[in-house]
């Protein structure tokens, strides 16, 4: 059953998927090649001064892309649920609703992970031929919360998705955008090193959300 739940979600979201791919690998290319083609006008060394004097990343520009793809994978994924009418319809399928809200989240989840994944892998791979390791942790692990930022995006999208009501989902909204902006407070690198760990708590933690939703959708909550 969970097989088939996947095929269906990946079904609803392969396009987006798609993009999303394309998008992290476009904006990634052009931004190792940018930094490349520096090297060869300046040298690697003006490079490092650049990275060392002013905390430079040469990355910078991706920063709110995984959010937007977080965001464009839940619409994808659980607004055709809501629109028209197929959540009520999977809720009353022969398969527990929270197994198959969390394979639905799940799918999600992975998705992204594995997205993000092999886009911070590309970039260690190229930034390895020119910076020594220090800098290469130094640009990912700054680079990690916008990607953390992007699950965040999604679950929390998929909370307000899910939510049956208008006045809740504009509450939720608030919220969302408030606790999104947490992340992006500061830009210099590293800054959220010493949260990482709370980060990922909190966003496992919010997995939840979208159970409250769904309960919310069962019990017949409406406008």
């Amino acid at each position: 059953m969970i097989q088939a739940i996947f095929y269906k979600e990946w079904i609803k979201t392969k396009w987006v998927l798609l993009l999303s791919f394309l998008t992290l690998f476009g904006f990634s290319t052009f931004l190792i090649y940018n930094l490349f083609r520096m090297i060869e006008m300046k040298g690697a060394v003006h490079i490092w001064e650049v990275m060392i004097q002013r905390d430079a990343l040469f990355i910078t520009m991706i920063n709110y892309i995984p959010l937007i793809i977080g965001i464009a994978l839940a619409v994808t994924q659980f607004v055709p649920e809501m629109q028209r009418k197929q959540l009520k319809l999977t809720l009353h399928l022969p398969f527990d609703a929270t197994r198959m809200i969390a394979s639905m989240l799940g799918y999600g989840m992975f998705s992204l992970i594995a997205l993000f994944g092999l886009t911070l892998i590309y970039f260690a791979l190229f930034f390895h031929q020119i910076l020594v390791i220090e800098m290469i942790r130094h640009i990912l692990l700054t680079a990690l919360i916008w990607f953390l930022a992007g699950l965040f995006s999604y679950l929390l999208t998929a909370w307000i998705v899910l939510e049956p009501t208008w006045r809740r989902r504009i509450l939720y909204m608030i919220i969302s955008v408030l606790l999104l902006r947490i992340l992006f407070m500061s830009a210099d690198g590293e800054a959220y090193n010493s949260f990482i760990g709370y980060i990922v708590l909190f966003i496992l933690f919010s997995t939840s959300l979208a159970f409250l939703s769904v309960s919310r959708f069962k019990e017949g909550k409406q406008d």
